[in-house]
């Protein structure tokens, strides 16, 4: 079955160094946290607060191996007030876990985005 799996994390800098860090940093936790090898990703939709335009985070994921998965790019909305430097990641893949088995991933100061979901 295919899943939908988020997370997100925050850049201390608009960097190319800062973002391939933090993307990459991001997608290893997913699949770990998840129990998900690469050959399982479908796709990955990466979004980014607009004080992030350094690098595509996709040029990261690359990086890490990711060059066979379909990668997207784009620009979240920019809300008055939203946390800023951030990097967001919906990650599709083949897993078996039930949707309430799969752990969505948020690092660094993104926790606070989702105070809904468990430790």
């Amino acid at each position: 079955m295919v899943r939908g799996l988020r997370g997100a994390s925050t850049c201390d800098a608009n960097s190319a160094k800062e973002i391939t860090e933090v993307t990459q940093e991001l997608l290893l936790a997913m699949l770990k946290e998840n129990a998900i090898d690469h050959d399982d990703v479908v796709s990955v939709l990466f979004t980014t607060t607009s004080d992030l335009n350094a690098m595509f985070p996709a040029t990261a994921a690359r990086g890490i191996g990711f060059g066979d998965v379909p990668l997207l790019c784009a620009s979240e909305i920019n809300v008055p007030g939203a946390m800023p430097l951030t990097v967001r990641v919906l990650m599709h893949a083949y897993t078996e876990r039930p949707r309430d088995q799969l752990r969505h991933v948020y690092l660094r100061n993104a926790p606070s985005l989702r105070d809904d979901l468990p430790d």
